[in-house]
């Protein structure tokens, strides 16, 4: 299939992320953000769940919960280069809220062909927030990885590990394996037998959390994906999961690259600015060259998903491993140009820094996606010879 112009970012995507731009320019500074979730630096203060629910009614308004829900659903039926551009500005801003979360969650249930999964999908659109809560213990994702189970009668007990914005979202979108397989179920966060437990974590923006579930049932029209048939659908979903995630990386990049260009315009020693100097000058050029490598294989990956399903995964993975070698590159060199003040708590710098390294081992690093694409490759390589 032929691929379009620019990777079909179009008009309406740049409308989309101008107007995110905006909107957190003006609500989420990073003055506004440090503020908002770092005003203790104490090291032993309690696992906090800190945002501003008021921007995020701001971005309801907009409607960027539906960006992804097809319009028969009440959504936009946007493409995912549109919403990676919205990503993009949410990870410039590193902005608190279950967008991601919810974006992510609305490519699993877009995945399941179900009657649950549609009405899942027209609560979406409307405004509700959801989270996956599919991770193992050991931080396995893989379907087979899963310490829920099901009985036939769709009572879950287990725990879900790695929850992401757990305390922030209405509903849960638990996997869970019976002698069927693996299905999806969608659990109020507030449903009987529920129980959320915070994590300690390094990202001062998110907040994550263990799900304990103890005989709690799930109605049959709550059943996003039978037994079966959920290791397809997030199968299915994960090319585009592993682009949100950088995308996210990709525009905090950005945030941390003319930040960090522009601390080095300003700073003056030995009576020039700081940028005048080699051992800055080329840094910042290597941080710029890494993210725009990373920029290019996010839009690739995201125009696969929309228009050539068949090359999506590989894309996606590609991505997410060169997004996470750019975020770690620009999140270290950030800390380090800005020298002295660079590691203080003072210093909005490290609010990125935390939110780069998080965003990293979610769903896997770059060493994980490329061992995953090898296995793939070099697989198809093997099978063909």
């Amino acid at each position: 299939m032929t691929r379009p112009h620019d990777f079909g970012f179009d008009e309406t995507a740049q409308i989309l992320k101008d107007t995110a731009r905006r909107l957190l320019q003006d609500h989420c500074s990073p003055e506004q953000l440090h503020r908002l979730v770092a005003a203790s630096s104490e090291p032993a203060r309690a696992s906090e769940c800190v945002w501003d629910e008021a921007l995020w009614r701001k971005m309801l308004d907009l409607g960027w919960t539906a960006v992804a829900v097809p319009e028969a659903l009440g959504g936009f039926g946007m493409g995912l280069v549109a919403i990676a551009g919205l990503v993009e500005e949410v990870g410039r801003a590193a902005a608190p809220s279950p967008l991601i979360a919810t974006l992510c969650a609305t490519y699993v249930a877009a995945a399941c062909d179900s009657d649950a999964a549609r009405q899942l999908l027209r609560r979406i659109a409307a405004g509700l927030s959801v989270s996956l809560a599919i991770t193992d213990r050991r931080g396995s994702w893989e379907a087979g990885d899963c310490d829920v189970t099901a009985s036939d009668a769709g009572v879950l007990n287990g725990t879900a590990w790695f929850v992401q914005d757990a305390r922030k979202v209405g509903v849960l979108l638990v996997k869970a394996r019976s002698s069927r397989g693996v299905g999806l179920y969608a659990v109020d966060v507030d449903a009987a037998g529920v129980t959320i437990v915070p994590d300690a974590i390094v990202d001062l923006t998110r907040d994550q959390a263990h799900v304990e579930l103890r005989d709690v049932a799930v109605p049959a029209e709550r059943v996003i994906v039978s037994p079966g048939d959920g290791a397809r659908a997030l199968a299915a979903a994960e090319p585009a999961i592993l682009t949100i995630l950088a995308a996210d990386m990709v525009g905090a990049a950005e945030w941390q690259l003319q930040t960090t260009a522009e601390y080095a315009r300003t700073r003056v020693q030995f009576e020039r600015p700081i940028g005048f100097f080699q051992a800055v000058k080329h840094p910042l050029v290597d941080m710029m060259v890494k993210i725009d490598a990373a920029r290019s294989l996010l839009y690739d990956a995201a125009c696969a998903f929309d228009h050539e399903p068949g090359a999506a995964e590989v894309g996606a993975r590609m991505a997410k491993s060169a997004a996470s070698d750019a975020a770690s590159y620009c999140s270290g060199r950030s800390v380090q140009l800005h020298g002295g003040i660079g590691f203080t708590w003072e210093c909005f710098v490290h609010l990125w820094f935390k939110r780069q390294k998080h965003n990293e081992v979610l769903f896997g690093d770059a060493a994980h996606q490329r061992a995953r694409l090898a296995d793939r490759l070099l697989g198809r390589i093997g099978e063909t010879a």
